[in-house]
């Protein structure tokens, strides 16, 4: 089933999936990197990349959500796809709310709740991401139609499927 939202003949999603999985990822290392050192900037550090991470990834799910629309209902495609979606959406709540917990801190010092809350987040984060890689690559969804190793380029104007 290939994607709704494509550019240049790529889909979208995958393609945005990579900031916001990056700069939470980022983040959570600025946390351990500061519990010890103790060191402020880190502190600062996670707080703007969970923010711009929250960002990337309400902006990937619009594409992923154009995406899941397109899936036939019934499927086991359909289902995997809305635990990944489901998934995600509580990582960006989780780390909103540690975000949150974190904004009125001084200097952005993360509070336990705040760091448990971040820890939780990169975690399911993973099974999230482990759904969306059975959607692709044990599903197919996203994937041309025809594509194989000898697919044209998706530059060239032609089908995937046209060899």
């Amino acid at each position: 089933m290939e994607s709704r939202a494509k550019a240049m003949g790529h889909a979208v999603h995958p393609m945005l999936i990579v900031f916001p999985l990056g700069l939470l990822c980022t983040a959570v290392v600025f946390d351990i990197l500061h519990l010890f050192t103790d060191g402020d900037g880190f502190a600062v550090a996670a707080a703007y990349t969970i923010a711009a991470g929250i960002v990337g990834a309400l902006v990937a799910a619009v594409f992923g959500l154009i995406d899941w629309l397109a899936i036939p209902a019934g499927t086991r495609a359909k289902r995997v796809g809305a635990l990944h979606g489901l998934g995600n959406a509580v990582v960006v709540v989780l780390f909103a709310v540690s975000w949150l917990l974190r904004a009125g801190a001084d200097g952005w010092d993360p509070t336990v709740p705040a760091l448990i809350f971040s820890f939780a987040g990169v975690a399911l984060s993973g099974v999230a991401g482990w759904l969306g890689a059975e959607l692709v690559e044990r599903l197919g969804v996203g994937v041309d139609d025809g594509a194989g190793l000898d697919a044209p380029s998706s530059l060239s104007g032609r089908q995937a499927s046209a060899r």
